[in-house]
C-alpha cells in the first residue's frame, strides 16, 4: 500500500495483529470531493484489483470517518522501521499507477500524510479481532509530553490490573502539521451495538483502585498537560482493504 501512498502524495493517503514491539504506522487522510464518493470508492476498488492481479504483496486497511464534515477516509499500513521507506516501488504498484491518476485523484479534494509510532507498553496486548468493524480514535495535542505519558502509564496500569488488558492501542505521532494530534489511541469494537455496553470509564477504574484524592490529582495533571482533544469513529471498509 505504501506504493499507492507515494503516488497520491506525489500527485497533489491497520493491519491488525498482535504486536509487542514498536512499529511505524502510515496514516493517510483523504478528503473526497463533494458528490464524488461513489467514484472514489470504485477507483480504489479498481486499484486494489489491479494490484492483486499483479501479485502485489503490501497489506493495508481503509477506514471511513463517521462524524464531521464531508467524506473522509484514512488509509493505514505498517512499517517495521524507517528503512522500508528506502525500498523501491514494487512492480505491481508501477503497473497500477495510471489507475490512481485517472480514477482516484480526480475525486480527491486533499491528502494529508502522517506517521505514528506504536506505544506497546501502554497498549492492549491481545490481537485485534478479525471481526472488528469500527475503531474509536481519541486524539490529543499536548503541551507537556512527560506529564502526559506519566498519566497514560498510570491509567493503563490500573485498567490492565482491573480488566486483564488495556482497551486500545496508543500511538505517538512523528512530526506533522500544527493541527495534527501528538498522541492518539484506537479502541476497537466489533459492532455499533458494542458502543451501547455500559462500563466504567478509565477514571472510574483508576478511582476504584486508588481512591478519589489520588484520582483528582492525576486528572488535574492530565488536564494541565493536554492542550486540546477530539475523537472520531472510523468504520472499516473491508472491500477496499487488503
Amino acid at each position: 500500500m505504501r506504493k499507492l501512498l507515494y503516488v497520491l502524495i506525489l500527485l497533489p493517503l491497520v493491519v491488525a495483529s498482535q504486536e509487542t514491539e514498536s512499529f511505524l504506522l502510515n496514516l493517510t487522510e483523504i478528503t473526497v470531493k463533494p458528490g464524488h464518493d461513489a467514484e472514489f470508492v470504485e477507483g480504489v476498488k479498481s486499484w486494489k484489483a489491479c494490484y492483486l492481479e499483479n501479485n502485489g504483496e503490501d497489506k493495508w486497511n481503509i477506514w471511513k470517518r463517521l462524524q464531521g464534515e464531508g467524506n473522509v477516509y484514512t488509509m493505514t499500513s505498517i512499517m517495521a522501521n524507517w528503512a522500508e521507506m528506502d525500498e523501491d516501488p514494487d512492480p505491481a504498484g508501477k503497473e497500477c499507477r495510471m489507475i490512481v491518476t485517472k480514477f482516484i485523484m480526480p475525486h480527491v479534494k486533499s491528502v494529508h500524510y502522517n506517521v505514528a509510532r506504536y506505544m506497546p507498553s501502554v497498549s492492549m496486548t491481545a490481537p485485534f479481532s478479525e471481526d472488528i468493524k469500527l475503531v474509536w480514535v481519541y486524539n490529543v495535542k499536548i503541551n507537556n509530553s512527560t506529564s502526559f505519558k506519566e498519566v497514560v502509564s498510570e491509567i493503563s496500569k490500573a485498567v490492565k490490573a482491573a480488566e486483564g488488558d488495556n482497551r486500545g492501542r496508543w500511538y505517538s505521532v512523528v512530526g506533522g502539521a500544527p493541527e495534527v494530534a501528538d498522541y492518539f489511541i484506537g479502541i476497537p469494537f466489533n459492532s455499533f451495538s458494542d458502543l451501547d455496553v455500559v462500563r466504567d470509564g478509565v477514571w472510574k477504574v483508576y478511582e476504584k483502585a486508588h481512591g478519589k484524592s489520588k484520582t483528582d490529582k492525576l486528572r488535574e495533571k492530565f488536564r494541565s498537560a493536554v492542550e486540546s482533544d477530539w475523537a472520531y469513529i472510523y468504520t472499516l471498509k473491508k472491500e477496499l482493504s487488503n
